[in-house]
């Protein structure tokens, strides 16, 4: 087998963020180029149209424009953001405008690096071609069973899986130097077809693994919407209490209608800091809603927070610890930010009109 087993994200090697933050730039900035997907994986909230319809979010493809002002935007930071992750509550490949918006980005010289994360359906050689040229980093391909009728059960629609593997493979041929990382969930699984994975896709892609199911959204019971019970880490790692989000202080999302949240999982925007149709980037990074959230969880009071309280991505998923360091962050996050108190995020009424 060609490809490494090893998860979608870096666990070796990464900056002790202690020793950096407060951080002036963000280290990584989500954007959603899609918050609605083609499947109705029960794992996912985005699978429920009745949920996200009751949030009253919006269900549609980021405006090129939109994304045009996001990057011009990033050019306010002292330094270029160190990964531009094109993806968050849908499937991104549903913006036709994705090779572009790549293309965008790698030519504004303010970001080092972008990926993306698709389930694959819509991935053609005519699709993936000009995201290949546009200079796409790296590529997560999360692939939801071993066959047609898994894919219908645990997805909701018909699939051609072996069409799809024929994709992987034209993919990884014509990859140039965009990294595939290929993941399934084993509990979509039997036993026995985690080996055929592994020798189904080991030789068209860089890295490989088998996930685990993780109650990674806050307010989203994964075990209930799919029976099934979690004991490991989404990266087979012990589950360990956390109690201080570090996400929020290296990134922050701006979901695909331009309202900014200060999470990745805040899929159904109670966590809303900012509205990039009105402010800037930088300022929003810097804004007391976000500064809030932050002085929040340093002050020991993540539990006070109706939504992080019900987080399990701190404790299934997390590859980052500051709990030990709380107490002296908190002095040189005041010392950074201020001391003003500000609002804790919860409604986008919440930003002062002002910015």
């Amino acid at each position: 087998m060609k490809a490494e087993i090893k998860p979608r994200i870096n666990l070796e090697d990464r900056t002790p963020l202690q020793e950096v933050i407060p951080l002036d730039t963000p280290f990584v900035i989500f954007v959603d180029p899609s918050s609605a997907c083609n499947f109705l994986c029960p794992f996912c909230p985005t699978g429920h149209r009745d949920m996200i319809d009751a949030t009253g979010r919006f269900q549609g493809i980021m405006k090129f424009d939109m994304f045009k002002k996001i990057i011009d935007d990033l050019g306010e930071f002292a330094k270029p953001i160190k990964v531009l992750r094109m993806y968050k509550d849908g499937e991104p490949l549903l913006n036709k405008n994705l090779a572009a918006m790549i293309a965008y980005a790698k030519q504004s010289g303010f970001v080092d690096f972008i990926d993306t994360t698709t389930n694959g359906s819509l991935m053609t050689p005519e699709r993936m071609t000009p995201l290949l040229d546009a200079g796409l980093d790296k590529i997560n391909i999360s692939v939801d069973g071993m066959n047609n009728a898994q894919y219908k059960k645990f997805t909701g629609v018909d699939f051609d899986f072996n069409t799809f593997v024929e994709n992987v493979k034209w993919l990884y041929a014509n990859k140039g130097a965009c990294e595939v990382m290929i993941k399934i969930p084993g509990d979509l699984i039997t036993e026995s077809q985690r080996q055929e994975f592994l020798d189904t896709f080991g030789d068209y892609c860089d890295r490989i693994f088998i996930e685990n199911f993780a109650p990674c959204w806050p307010e989203f019971d994964v075990e209930a919407h799919t029976g099934i019970k979690i004991t490991q880490g989404i990266y087979q790692q012990p589950i360990r209490p956390t109690d201080t989000c570090p996400y929020i202080f290296y990134s922050m999302s701006i979901n695909a209608d331009g309202l900014v949240s200060s999470c990745f999982l805040d899929w159904g925007r109670k966590l809303l800091i900012g509205d990039i149709n009105r402010q800037g980037v930088k300022s929003i990074w810097h804004g007391e809603p976000m500064n809030a959230l932050r002085r929040q969880h340093l002050e020991g009071k993540r539990l006070n927070n109706p939504v992080c309280s019900q987080c399990g991505q701190l404790s299934h998923c997390l590859p980052d610890n500051i709990d030990a360091f709380r107490e002296e962050l908190l002095v040189k996050f005041n010392q950074y930010a201020g001391e003003s108190l500000g609002v804790i995020p919860g409604t986008i009424t919440q930003i002062p009109k002002s910015l």
